[in-house]
């Protein structure tokens, strides 16, 4: 009988062979025969080839760090902390190092720099709407744009640590969030300025210009431009 096509199962079998292969059509075709599926119907699952796995990795990731989010207590936490407790728990769903290390390099090559990217976005739009952000202007794309280096900078580090239940890792998160909320701070700041005051508030008025996407489609980015009447 033949099996079912099933992407989390030729996701699993694909992983047994990315340390040795990389995300690559050899690691596609031998967790095709692994699960038994044929050529067709791997090819149908994933129509990208290595892409559409790497991108179902990630994702399942996501999926990991939502669920643990809903699961906690949010509320008993300052925001700043939220965050960073969400960038943890991302963290924490990570694959193998090695894999890990695979997909960095995969999504190293300027064809694939793009989706990487959008994947990225994804992973900090999640965040984001978790924690409650009800913004649909200019700071919708910022806030997102920030969480995205972060996230950036925090795989980089990620990749090279290795203390105990990933101390440093979360420590340098710490440190990012903060340098973040610093920001925050010093734009508060020049909103209560006399002098930098109408510069933040023309900044504010074209911010209101910039409509976040509808719905959770990809077509949103990058949003939509509010035209004057």
């Amino acid at each position: 009988m033949a099996k079912t096509p099933d992407l989390n199962a030729l996701l699993d079998a694909a992983l047994e062979h990315v340390a040795f292969d990389g995300w690559s059509a050899a690691t596609l075709a031998a967790a095709a025969e692994d699960v038994g599926l044929s050529e067709a119907d791997a090819t149908m699952l994933a129509p990208r080839g290595a892409l559409d796995l790497v991108a179902a990795l990630h994702r399942r990731s996501d999926n990991a760090m939502k669920e643990r989010l809903a699961k906690a207590d949010l509320e008993s936490f300052r925001f700043r902390d939220r965050v960073a407790m969400a960038l943890k728990y991302r963290f924490d769903a990570m694959p193998d190092r090695q894999v890990a290390r695979r997909t960095a390099a995969f999504f190293s090559v300027p064809t694939h720099a793009p989706d990487g990217a959008k994947l990225v976005w994804g992973t900090s739009d999640m965040i984001w709407n978790a924690l409650g952000d009800t913004s649909r202007d200019g700071n919708w794309y910022t806030k997102r744009a920030t969480l995205s280096a972060v996230f950036g900078s925090t795989m980089l580090y990620w990749l090279g640590d290795e203390s105990p239940d990933h101390a440093a890792t979360n420590a340098f998160i710490d440190r990012r969030i903060d340098e973040v909320m610093q920001i925050e701070a010093f734009k508060g700041k020049l909103r209560q300025n006399p002098v930098t005051k109408p510069l933040m508030d023309a900044q504010a008025a074209l911010f209101e210009r910039f409509l976040a996407p509808k719905g959770q489609d990809d077509s949103g980015l990058p949003g939509r431009w509010e035209s004057g009447t």
